[in-house]
């Protein structure tokens, strides 16, 4: 398995956002959306603000694969769904700290329905 570089995960987790691409069925890219990123340790989170119903998000479910862009990294990635209670508490807590500058945005990031829909991005 492909990890992270330290370079990566400081750039990536400090970025501000992040543009995501999902792969399609016949291997294209979708178009790219703007998301909030996470970094706990040395694992990158994203989630879809729409939760499981989020267009982005179904194309996650597809192919589980994509690219993303941040911080001037750019990287094929692998999504990998989220679902420990105490990962997501952490997750939450994160990005509580990195985006409380935007409390009426960030509240709905730590909701039940936001965090069913929470993506460790690996590389590829």
């Amino acid at each position: 398995m492909t990890a992270w570089t330290n370079a990566e995960l400081d750039k990536i987790g400090t970025a501000e956002e992040l543009r995501i691409a999902t792969l399609r069925a016949d291997g294209t890219l979708r178009k790219q959306v703007i998301i909030w990123v996470v970094r706990l340790g040395d694992d990158l989170y994203v989630r879809c603000v729409n939760g499981r119903d989020g267009a982005w998000f179904r194309g996650v479910l597809t192919r589980h694969a994509g690219r993303v862009w941040a911080g001037g990294v750019e990287k094929d990635v692998s999504f990998v769904e989220e679902s420990d209670p105490d990962r997501n508490a952490q997750i939450d807590e994160a990005y509580l700290t990195k985006y409380r500058r935007y409390p009426q945005y960030v509240a709905p990031m730590v909701t039940a329905e936001v965090r069913a829909a929470t993506i460790k991005l690996t590389p590829r």
